[in-house]
Order: C-alpha cells, then sequence, then structure tokens
C-alpha cells in the first residue's frame, strides 16, 4: 500500500493547514491511520490516530487545535491542523496498518515519505 501525503507549508503563528494522506488501497479495509511528526534534532511523535470505527486518540500537545479525519470514498486521510504554534513545526508522516495500531512509526507496514510543516512568528 503506498501512502503519499501533501498539504504542507509555511504559516505563521496563528495560522491553519490541512494535511492530506492518499492511500492506494481502500482505506476502509484499514484498521488503523495515524499521523506521527518528527522537528530537527528530536524523535519521531504520535500525533494523531483514527480507527475503522472513527475513533479518534490524540497527543496532548495538539488535542483541540488538530482534528483527524478520513474520507473511505476518496481512499484519504487528513489533518486539520489549526492555531498552529512553532513547536508544531516538523515533517509529518502517515502510516496504516491493516490489523493493529502501533506507537512507534517504523513498526506500521505502510507508512509514508512526509510533508514538511513551518510555523514561523
Amino acid at each position: 500500500v503506498e501512502l503519499v501525503e501533501s498539504g504542507g507549508g509555511s504559516v505563521q503563528v496563528g495560522g491553519s493547514l490541512r494535511l492530506s494522506c492518499v492511500a492506494s488501497r481502500e482505506t476502509r479495509k484499514l484498521y488503523c491511520m495515524e499521523w506521527f511528526r518528527q522537528a530537527p534534532g528530536k524523535e519521531r511523535e504520535e500525533v494523531a490516530r483514527i480507527d475503522w470505527d472513527g475513533n479518534t486518540k490524540y497527543a496532548d500537545s495538539v488535542t483541540g487545535r488538530f482534528t483527524i479525519s478520513k474520507d473511505n470514498a476518496k481512499n484519504t486521510l487528513y489533518l486539520q491542523m489549526n492555531s498552529l504554534k512553532p513547536e508544531d513545526t516538523a515533517q509529518y508522516y502517515c502510516a496504516a496498518g491493516p490489523d493493529s495500531c502501533y506507537t512507534d512509526f517504523v513498526i506500521y507496514p505502510y507508512r509514508g515519505q512526509g510533508t514538511q510543516v513551518t510555523v514561523s512568528s
């Protein structure tokens, strides 16, 4: 399964971006889809995940600002990011698994190449 992210870019503090992750396979058949991010000099971290029932989970740092969703008709995962902060600057990656969610990006069988988000003050 190929995952291709898009939607990254440069934005000022307080701005918004919407990331997309298009899957080459029907997303309704993927148990878990998740967004990770990695800032320069830091470890990759979980941002948000959604399972095939629509249950979601967010990192504390993005709760209330980011919203994960998916459109099974378009085989696309989204991450709506509002009230962006400089500390949100990172490379954002999507990942997916057919039967489980994982806390570690590299364990997911399907992984994207990432899209860069830069938030400036």
